[in-house]
């Protein structure tokens, strides 16, 4: 599955959630918070997975530096833990 984030449409974390409760399918009881999105990330969604973030830099503007890294870093996180297990369908994450 491929998954375009728009970051010009990223005015917060919760647009972010938003975004990818959807396109994933979370579900009703998704936390949309960054412990369930590593939950859901790491263990539940079906790969292989690939995000592209475009317009990146506008979205860290936005939500500024400290809450853009901390979900970069998570998103980050996902893609090397898939790669250390050595996953042959991965979860892939771009910032354009």
């Amino acid at each position: 599955m491929r998954i375009e984030i728009d970051g010009a449409r990223i005015h917060s974390e919760r647009d972010l959630h938003d975004v990818l409760s959807e396109a994933l399918d979370f579900g009703p009881y998704y936390g949309a918070n960054l412990s369930a999105l590593w939950d859901r990330l790491s263990t539940e969604v079906e790969r292989p997975v690939e995000i592209i973030w475009t317009k990146s830099e506008i979205s860290r503007t936005v939500l500024g530096e400290s809450a853009f890294e901390r979900i970069r870093d998570l998103l980050l996180r996902v893609q090397a833990q898939d790669r250390s297990f050595g996953r042959v369908d991965h979860f892939s994450v771009t910032f354009e």
